[in-house]
């Protein structure tokens, strides 16, 4: 009985376990299909039936808030600083540590001689995956250390758009 090989293997890569398992690289370019999801409802049963709409909501939110967060990830560090708004100017003087609407500062409490005392900031950004390694330069290059890095799994805004649109289709 012969048994041969497969020049290709097609699989649905969403984590690359399986391609890390059996030693495979993905090829560049190498996309067979590409696909969408729509969501369809009814105007009527949005309006009329109770819950439909608030599950609607969260669906929206939800899918919103992770597309927003996809290909983003939290950078943390401390940073010694006499001050946060002295630390504040050292990170935004940096061109890609911005975050969402700025850094978020906070003080980090040590005992120093006996007493309680900040002596560290930590500070929080959020950066495109895509530019980690700069980013982890630019912070020791203010005197950034202890970087932690997060994945995001969700950013919801103040409001989602999509649901904003879905309202004004529905005219409410």
């Amino acid at each position: 009985m012969k048994m041969g090989m497969a020049d290709a293997i097609v699989d649905l890569v969403s984590s690359g376990t399986t391609l890390r398992e059996n030693n495979l690289k993905e090829i560049e370019g190498g996309v067979i299909l590409e696909s969408q999801a729509t969501l369809v409802a009814s105007k009527k049963s949005l309006n009329r039936r109770e819950g439909v709409l608030e599950i609607s909501h969260e669906m929206l939110e939800r899918l919103e808030a992770h597309l927003t967060a996809s290909g983003k990830i939290m950078v943390t560090a401390n940073m010694r600083g006499n001050s946060a708004e002295e630390v504040a100017e050292r990170v935004l003087s940096q061109t890609s540590l911005c975050g969402l609407q700025g850094p978020t500062i906070s003080p980090v409490y040590c005992t120093l001689d006996g007493n309680v005392a900040v002596d560290y900031y930590a500070i929080n950004v959020v950066v495109p995956q895509k530019s980690l390694y700069k980013s982890i330069q630019q912070l020791r290059s203010i005197g950034g250390s202890g970087v932690l890095v997060s994945k995001l799994t969700y950013i919801f805004d103040e409001e989602t758009p999509r649901w904003r649109k879905l309202l004004s289709e529905l005219g409410m």
